[in-house]
C-alpha cells in the first residue's frame, strides 16, 4: 500500500474520530511531512479530510468504499483469510445470484471422490460485496430493498469438506456472526454508546426494535451425488437513513444502524459508521464462525447458546405460519427454546410442543424491543 492508501485506511477505521499526525506517521512508518503530503493528495482526489486544532485529522465523509480499501481492510483484520477470492461492485443485480453464477460457470466443484477441484478451492470462502443491488432477494423470492450508499450487501461462498450437512445451522451461525461484527465495529465508538443487536428466528437481525439485517442461505446441490456441495450465504445490512427507499409499511419495520446510534447518543452527533469496515468485519466473522461451528460439538453448542441469548422471541407468544402467508394454516404458540439444529421449539395452548425448521413467526405485540 502507498502512504496515501495507508492514511486513508487509518482514517476510515477511526470512524469520524480524530487521528493525530504523530499516530498516522508511526502507523505508516513515515515522517509527519509525508503524512501531510498524503493528506494533501487525498484532499485533491476528493476526500473530505479536516484538520483539528491539535494537529490531527478527521475524515468528515466516512462513506468511502473502494475494492482496494475493502480488500486491504479485510486482509488486515483477518490475515488467515487473506487469500480468499474477493470481488467488489458498485452495482449488481444480486450478490447471491452472482455468486451462484460463479459456481455454475466454474465447472465441477468437486471430483469423483468428493474433494474440491482447483476451481472449488478458489471459490471456497469467496466474498462478493456490492454497494447497491438492483434485484436483491430475501427468503421465498421476496424483494430485498438495496439502495446505494445506504447499506452494504455481502455474499460468501462456503464449500467445506463433506459438503453442507445442515443449512439452518449456517443461517443461525451467520446471524450470531453478524451480531458479533456489529458489536465489534460499533464498540470502537466512545463509551456510553452501546448497541445490542438481537435475532428474530431464524434469519433477521434487529436493533432498537427494527430490522437492520437479513440473511439468505442458498444451497448448490449435485443431483448425482445428492450432496449440497456449497452454500451461498447473503447478508444485507442497513446502515444509513434513506427515507425514499423505506416507505409505507417498510418504514415501520425496517431500521438502520444510524437510527439506532442516534437514539443512544441523543446529546451528541451520531458517530460515522464506515461501510467498508463493517462489511469486512461481517464477511470475516461469518467465515470464521462457519469454521468454528464445524470444529467441535462444544463449539457448536456455544454458538447456539449465543444465538439463544440474542433471540428476543423466547418466552413470547407468537403466531406461527407453517406455510408462508397462509392465514388458514396459522396457529398461536409460545416460543420455548431453540434446539441444536437451530429449530424453534414452540409450545401450544394444550401443552404439546412442535419444532419448526421452516416457516415464519410473528410476535403478538407490534413492539420488537
Amino acid at each position: 500500500m502507498t502512504t496515501k492508501e495507508k492514511v486513508l485506511k487509518l482514517l476510515v477505521e477511526a470512524q469520524g474520530q480524530a487521528v493525530s499526525g504523530e499516530v498516522l506517521a508511526a502507523e505508516c512508518g513515515v515522517s509527519r511531512a509525508a503524512v501531510w503530503k498524503a493528506v494533501k493528495a487525498l484532499r485533491e482526489a476528493g476526500s473530505s479530510i479536516e484538520g483539528t486544532t491539535n494537529g490531527g485529522y478527521v475524515l468528515a465523509d466516512n462513506d468511502i468504499f473502494t475494492p482496494e480499501l475493502f480488500s486491504e481492510t479485510f486482509s488486515t483484520r483477518f490475515p488467515e483469510l487473506s487469500d480468499c477470492h474477493i470481488e467488489c461492485f458498485k452495482e449488481i443485480d444480486s450478490t447471491n445470484t452472482y455468486a451462484k453464477r460463479l459456481l455454475a460457470e466454474c465447472g465441477n466443484l468437486r471430483d469423483s471422490s468428493g474433494q474440491l477441484t482447483p476451481a472449488g478451492k478458489n471459490y471456497h470462502k469467496a466474498v462478493i460485496v456490492a454497494e447497491k443491488q438492483t434485484a436483491g432477494r430475501g427468503r421465498l423470492g421476496r424483494t430485498f430493498v438495496s439502495p446505494e450508499k445506504t447499506g452494504i450487501y455481502i455474499s460468501v461462498i462456503y464449500a467445506p469438506e463433506g459438503g453442507i450437512k445442515n443449512p439452518a445451522r449456517l443461517t443461525a451461525s451467520a446471524a450470531v456472526a453478524i451480531c458479533r461484527a456489529i458489536k465489534n465495529v460499533l464498540g470502537r465508538f466512545p463509551a456510553g454508546i452501546t448497541i445490542e443487536p438481537q435475532i428474530k428466528w431464524i434469519n433477521d437481525i434487529f436493533v432498537g426494535g427494527k430490522k437492520v439485517c437479513g440473511v439468505l442461505a442458498e444451497g448448490v446441490a449435485n443431483f448425482e451425488s445428492g450432496m449440497i456441495e456449497a452454500a451461498v450465504v447473503g447478508m444485507g445490512i442497513n446502515i444509513k437513513k434513506n427515507k425514499s427507499a423505506f416507505k409505507g409499511e417498510l418504514a415501520d419495520v425496517v431500521g438502520t444502524l444510524e437510527d439506532a446510534l442516534s437514539q443512544t447518543s441523543q446529546d451528541a452527533p451520531s458517530p460515522l459508521i464506515s461501510r467498508v469496515l463493517l462489511a469486512a468485519e461481517i464477511a470475516g466473522q461469518v467465515l470464521k464462525i462457519f469454521e468454528e461451528d464445524s470444529s467441535s460439538s462444544a463449539a457448536h453448542k456455544a454458538i447456539i447458546k449465543e444465538y439463544k441469548e440474542a433471540s428476543f422471541l423466547l418466552g413470547q407468544e407468537l403466531t406461527v405460519y407453517p406455510l408462508i402467508d397462509d392465514q388458514k394454516s396459522s396457529y398461536k404458540a409460545t416460543a420455548t427454546d431453540i434446539d441444536e439444529n437451530a429449530g424453534l421449539i414452540v409450545t401450544l395452548k394444550d401443552g404439546s410442543q412442535r419444532t419448526l425448521s421452516s416457516g415464519e413467526v410473528t410476535l403478538k405485540s407490534a413492539s420488537f424491543k
